[in-house]
């Protein structure tokens, strides 16, 4: 196996420990992980449309429209038309969403720490610096449409 093929498979299982860590973590507050992520966009962007939480997440429309119902029923965010457009609308938290967000927050935060403390400073530094050069790559290489061309070209 090559040193690339050893690498690439060594960030595949530290995702999928990692991953697996999160579900857990986000399951004792009946969170998935990705409606978590909603959560924290919204959050983060209030009055943010479902086209621009599909983007966000990186999952198609009709996976976002039940995410949205999901944490609508269960009360941790509420739907207003947009002031303009009557298509659309906007998705802000509730005062419940408020609050499970930033307890999910606060715990997930407490419990990267945790999982990151094996590494010293310097080796995080570079780590960040090596991962951030590879998201970089990666997104480029995702932003090519179908027919060849970045989306940047256009």
């Amino acid at each position: 196996m090559s040193e690339r093929e050893t690498l690439y498979n060594l960030l595949k299982q530290t995702f999928i420990l990692l991953d697996d860590g999160d579900r857990r973590l986000f399951g004792r507050y009946n969170l998935s992980p990705t409606r978590y992520y909603a959560l924290l966009h919204i959050s983060e962007s209030p009055g943010l449309s479902s086209s621009e939480l599909s983007d966000r997440l990186l999952c198609d429309k009709s996976n976002v429209t039940r995410i949205v119902k999901g944490l609508e029923n269960s009360g941790y965010i509420f739907r207003k038309p947009h002031e303009t457009d009557g298509r659309t609308l906007r998705l802000y938290l509730t005062n419940q969403g408020k609050e499970v967000c930033a307890n999910v927050s606060t715990a997930h935060q407490s419990y990267n720490e945790m999982r990151l403390s094996c590494m010293n400073e310097i080796s995080q530094g570079n780590l960040l610096e090596n991962l951030s050069l590879l998201n970089d790559s990666l997104h480029k290489e995702l932003s090519i449409s179908q027919n060849g061309y970045h989306t940047d070209d256009k």
